[in-house]
């Protein structure tokens, strides 16, 4: 596993509380006990895959002029071959070499094109490190040489990039148990699951190895949540979103395929529900688009004039806003990473965001009540011009934030590795951590102690137990750990952009995908005036290396 899971796995990250102003109680800077060391056995199934070839496999041929006798008189000569990758684009070899005590050449072709060079003595072990340029498929091959008995052995394996790219696609409807949509019609029963098959549907190729879903959950009678993993894997104890009675709550999610192709739904409440699934992009072990992320940068709000019109998007209402090659993001992109915020809304209704110039989607990305103020995150494709559009489906007005949080494009390097989804951070648990999160005041959490080559965290965050009205915002800190655990230094610098919404009494959920900064320390912020709990899983991880 990648030095960050290291550190997060093995209870290294600590954790600070700090109230940065206003009447919130103090609260004691402390270490994490029990919480991130619980998360040791989880990160550790998360860890690499493992590429083998025995020594028995080795191919052993006479050099030219050696004669063929050379091969089957030789004392013997074999490599045992080992691959394992614990980031996306890396590669550790370990090769076990059995051979007479002379010299012997060892060359390591990894399959790109590359090659590496060094000799032993006789029978040894040793270790090669390589991180390739673009995910894929590479085939290694280890030959190791006795020129003085004329015998050369040859042994490969095939290796396969941890990491995934992604391939956006316009938001397509996958699941509706409504109306029957890619599954029986008919609710899901408290405890139950559906199962919606992924790999050869719309487009998304067998190789996927992971989707992203808009997953919402409608017609609810009581509360509950809702968790979606692999198709026939094990069900998670974390959970994607949690809804109340009367509630539709969306939420975007990042999701392994499972082996057939599928991905669970599972309802963890006693009531049945209506899911529905719209998918907007999967990703492959294949080139495809990187992901890049950026300090979150509103581009547009409604109640402003800021990238549209000033005033209320109108019921049944579009506006088209464009993205790339403006405020620090790039031309070419082919996706954008969003949080969208509806607020001010007249009625009950929904927003798609879709890309510009497209023809409106059927399937959503934002539900909302009237007068409600609740955000969601958004992976979409831009348009041809590099513009995105949001439709109002309401048929009264609401005001409408885009805030940007990071990008995809064939020239990143950011690939996904998605990991079995582990609890980080749990204020309930009181042995655990020093406190709830307090009012307008932060958590600190260390995520990436070497965060060169870790570009971005996909969480799962989820605000409980609150007291009154407030949004969280996630962002890296700009200060070293030294720094942020000292009482006595300045406090970071508030932020603005918000990654969830919430009101006095609920649960709210959502996606944070937020890259690591210099110092590989993440800030959680409660920018309410009421101390909340806070609980984040981490389910995946983009890394360049």
């Amino acid at each position: 596993m990648t030095a960050a899971l290291v550190a997060a796995g093995l209870g290294l990250s600590p954790i600070t509380a700090s109230a940065a102003e206003g009447p919130a109680k103090p609260v004691t800077p402390g270490q994490a006990k029990a919480g991130t060391a619980g998360t040791a056995a989880k990160a550790a199934e998360s860890a690499g895959e493992k590429f083998h070839s025995p020594a028995d496999r080795t191919v052993r041929t006479a050099l030219p002029g050696a004669g063929s006798k050379a091969a089957a008189d030789h004392p013997g000569l074999s490599a045992e071959v080992t691959g394992e990758s614990y980031s996306a684009h890396r590669l550790g070899l370990t090769t076990k070499i059995t051979g007479p005590d002379v010299d012997l050449d060892v060359v390591v072709d990894w399959g790109d094109g590359t090659t590496e060079k060094r000799t032993v003595k006789g029978s040894d072990e040793i270790y090669g490190d390589h991180v390739y340029g673009e995910v894929g498929q590479y085939v290694v091959k280890v030959t190791v040489t006795d020129v003085a008995g004329g015998v050369q052995a040859v042994n490969q394996i095939t290796f396969v990039t941890s990491g995934s790219e992604f391939t956006p696609q316009a938001p397509t409807r996958l699941l509706d148990t409504r109306d029957g949509t890619g599954t029986k019609a008919g609710k899901v029963a408290g405890r139950g699951t559906t199962r919606v098959q992924v790999a050869g549907n719309s487009g998304i190729p067998a190789g996927a190895t992971a989707v992203v879903l808009n997953v919402t959950v409608t017609n609810t009678t009581d509360g509950g949540h809702v968790a979606v993993y692999p198709g026939k894997g094990a069900r998670p104890d974390t959970s994607n979103l949690n809804y109340t009675a009367g509630q539709s709550v969306p939420n975007l999610v990042i999701v392994p395929v499972g082996e057939d192709g599928s991905v669970e739904l599972f309802n963890g409440g006693w009531s049945s529900v209506d899911l529905i699934a719209d998918v907007t992009g999967y990703f492959t072990r294949t080139a495809a688009s990187g992901y890049t992320s950026i300090t979150p940068t509103r581009f547009a709000d409604t109640r402003e004039g800021l990238g549209t019109a000033k005033g209320r998007l109108a019921g049944r209402g579009t506006f088209t806003t464009r993205i790339d090659g403006l405020k620090g993001v790039p031309k070419g992109i082919t996706a954008v990473a969003l949080n969208v915020t509806v607020t001010n809304s007249a009625e009950a209704g929904h927003l798609s965001v879709f890309p510009g110039g497209s023809p409106t989607p059927t399937a959503s990305s934002v539900n909302f009540t009237a007068g409600q103020t609740v955000a969601n995150s958004v992976i979409v494709p831009v348009g041809a011009d590099g513009s995105i559009s949001v439709f109002n489906g309401a048929w009264a007005g609401a005001d409408v934030i885009v805030d940007v949080v990071g990008h995809y494009s064939k020239d990143s390097k950011g690939a996904l590795r998605t990991i079995d989804p582990w609890r980080a951070i749990d204020t309930r648990d009181t042995e655990a951590w020093p406190g709830r999160l307090p009012a307008r005041g932060y958590f600190t959490q260390w995520f990436a102690p070497e965060p060169e080559g870790v570009a971005a965290f996909v969480f799962n965050t989820t605000v409980t137990n609150t007291a009154d009205s407030g949004f969280l915002s996630v962002v890296p800190s700009p200060l070293p750990w030294a720094e942020n655990t000292d009482p006595a230094a300045p406090k970071p610098p508030r932020p603005v952009s918000s990654a969830l919404n919430w009101t006095k009494g609920a649960t709210v959920p959502n996606l944070v995908q937020t890259g690591v900064g210099e110092f590989g320390i993440i800030n959680f912020w409660n920018q309410g005036w009421k101390d909340a709990d806070l609980i984040v899983d981490v389910f995946g991880i983009y890394e360049t290396n």
